[in-house]
């Protein structure tokens, strides 16, 4: 299975991305992505950027994905 992260763009040089997620900084490649900007929301798949994100919809994704993150660790910890 593969999950593909929603991640902020902080920084561009040559169609090389530095993404944000919750302060885990990593790069990815822009090549698939028209008119990329510093602050745009982007899925992010095996390194690559592959489809812009608004930011409400980038933030609810991210919040839901830790929710479910929690559940499932609370849940180990009780075993």
């Amino acid at each position: 299975m593969c999950l593909a992260i929603p991640s902020k763009i902080v920084k561009i040089e040559n169609n090389v991305a530095t993404i944000d997620v919750d302060g885990v900084r990593r790069e990815a490649s822009l090549l698939l992505i028209e008119d990329p900007k510093v602050g745009d929301y982007v899925i992010v798949h095996a390194g690559f950027a592959i489809n812009k994100i608004n930011e409400e919809l980038a933030l609810e994704s991210l919040k839901l994905m830790k929710e479910a993150a929690s559940l499932i660790f609370d849940d180990d910890k009780k075993k």
